[in-house]
């Protein structure tokens, strides 16, 4: 995913694996966005922060243009811009903020979900050879899902911050299709080939507090407070299964009733 290519100052040149719905994953084309952004920043800064408009549907038989904007080079912060392009047009929109290692406080002031079923003891629901999923009970608005990307993917802290990206994109539309009035396909049991959406992720981001391996099973812990207009948001954490707050998500999911 991140063999990319240079080609010239500030910009790369990558690839999109094939997947079952057919056009480019979300989380893939932010995860090489970051990366794209990475490759301009000193490796001492880590990315603190990404947000992204996915602006058109990627083809992912297609190569991906990753042009980043060198916007803000500071002693603490460093801001980039990044706009992946295709022969359509523009596909992403990514503001990506990196900062520099401070020895400060450190605490949590929430708590990951209590009593939730261990991934051994759950049946995988992968869609991809990338990612390892396990979808856990769901309550009402909340989707919850342990998640791991397929390693090993070594000792770089900022591979896995890009892999917790690619996984970030997973989860939230199901927390949004809970509070539809048509509900989640395949919740009770029913059949997911009559699916009765269109829908897309819109925006999405990402702030990434503390490091864990993204090779190791993470709970991606989403809840949504409704839909209007088409749009739902979904908010929600990725947990260690110590309990260790990763990072924090938020998205905005375009859920429209398919027309048949």
């Amino acid at each position: 995913m991140f063999d990319m290519s240079s080609h010239g100052p500030d910009v790369w040149v990558g690839e999109s694996a094939e997947y079952p719905w057919g056009r480019v994953y979300g989380g893939q084309v932010a995860a090489q966005g970051l990366w794209a952004a990475a490759q301009t920043v000193d490796p001492r800064f880590r990315p603190h922060s990404m947000h992204a408009y996915f602006i058109r549907g990627g083809d992912s038989k297609e190569p991906i243009r990753f042009e980043v904007d060198r916007i803000r080079d500071g002693r603490s912060f460093i801001t980039r811009r990044v706009v992946a392009r295709q022969s359509n047009g523009a596909i992403l929109n990514l503001s990506a903020s990196f900062q520099a290692p401070e020895d400060a406080a450190d605490s949590t002031a929430i708590s990951m979900p209590e009593a939730v079923t261990p991934p051994e003891d759950l049946p995988s629901s992968d869609w991809g050879i990338l990612i390892d999923r396990r979808p856990v009970e769901r309550e009402l608005n909340v989707a919850r899902n342990w998640l791991r990307v397929a390693g090993p993917i070594g000792d770089d802290p900022l591979m896995h911050i890009l892999a917790h990206t690619y996984a970030s994109d997973d989860i939230p539309t199901e927390a949004v299709e809970l509070t539809h009035p048509l509900g989640r396909p395949g919740f009770d049991g029913e059949s997911h080939d009559d699916y009765p959406y269109m829908g897309a992720s819109l925006d999405h981001s990402v702030w990434f507090h503390r490091d864990a391996p993204a090779d190791e099973w993470t709970l991606h812990d989403m809840r949504s407070a409704g839909v209007a207009g088409s749009r739902g948001l979904a908010i929600g954490e990725i947990w260690t299964r110590d309990g260790l707050h990763v990072a924090t998500m938020v998205q905005e999911v375009l859920l429209r009733e398919a027309r048949r």
